[in-house]
């Protein structure tokens, strides 16, 4: 069998989850407290140009994926971003990552093209209250999140939640799961996953220590290369970490997607612990 037929085959049966990851940039207009990136808005940008971007999704539709993922840094803050992903979603579906900051003005409307595709905006909201929500993400985060998210909603646009960690009571989950209720997304729409101890998050102290077999092996593309999943690219003191690092090339998409079927065939299913990220 082609290597391009195994790979298709792996994606049919499971053994390769379906979503392709690509990391768009890394320059962010916040500084979380956990990014995995290091991502703040004086890190060097490192783009993915679209060209590549789009080239790595004709590939992956060619060789059996069924979806992409959009990651950065704030992918919005690439000014070409909305066009990208409208273009991206005619060949697979696509979510991309966003803090939701950006949403308004100029750059709403720019949105207004993916009404009704196959785009869906995952925007982080972490709790329910503004005062610990904002202190890891940053002062009015919170207030803006929930205006971006109707905003969004009114144009067409789909929308998904994503918090980040895990230490939360009942009482804590409960308050946020109706807040996003009210704002119209469903609970199949909200994912939760925990803060992982990699880039800035490892600095701190916080998070869970996690290596290959916690993490889903979702091939991942940067401006660097190649990576085993979309947790690992992360930076720590302005160094990449090239733990998880599988190819420096990313064209053709098949050389990275080969290796990492290499190294998860016979890997039982289920062997990671589905940190939260599909």
């Amino acid at each position: 069998m082609t290597t391009a037929g195994a790979i298709a085959e792996a994606v049919a049966v499971g053994v390769l989850p379906g979503r392709v990851w690509l990391y768009s940039n890394y320059h962010c207009n916040l500084a979380c407290t956990y990014c995995l990136t290091d991502s703040a808005p004086g890190v060097p940008r490192r783009v993915l140009p679209a060209d590549h971007m789009l080239a790595l999704a004709e590939e992956a539709r060619d060789l059996g994926f069924t979806a992409l993922g959009v990651t950065g840094g704030e992918p919005f803050l690439v000014s070409n971003m909305a066009e990208v992903l409208a273009r991206l979603a005619e060949l697979l579906p696509v979510v991309v990552l966003s803090n939701g900051t950006l949403f308004r003005g100029r750059r709403l409307e720019w949105l207004r093209p993916l009404a009704g595709l196959p785009v869906k905006i995952q925007i982080s909201l972490d709790h329910a209250e503004p005062e610990p929500n904002d202190a890891a993400r940053g002062e009015g985060c919170h207030a803006t999140v929930l205006s971006a998210i109707t905003r969004l909603r009114e144009l067409g646009i789909g929308v998904r939640v994503a918090t980040t960690g895990d230490e939360a009571t009942d009482a804590d989950r409960e308050r946020l799961c109706a807040l996003h209720r009210e704002l119209g997304i469903g609970d199949e729409d909200h994912v939760v996953r925990p803060v992982v101890r990699r880039g800035r998050a490892a600095e701190a102290g916080l998070g869970r220590a996690v290596g290959p077999s916690d993490l889903p092996p979702e091939l991942t593309i940067t401006a660097d290369g190649a990576f085993w999943s979309p947790f690992g690219p992360t930076v720590q003191g302005g160094r990449l970490d090239t733990d998880l690092l599988l190819t420096r090339t990313t064209l053709p998409l098949a050389t990275p997607a080969g290796a990492l079927l290499r190294l998860v065939e016979g890997r039982p299913r289920g062997a990671d612990a589905g940190m939260g990220i599909r």
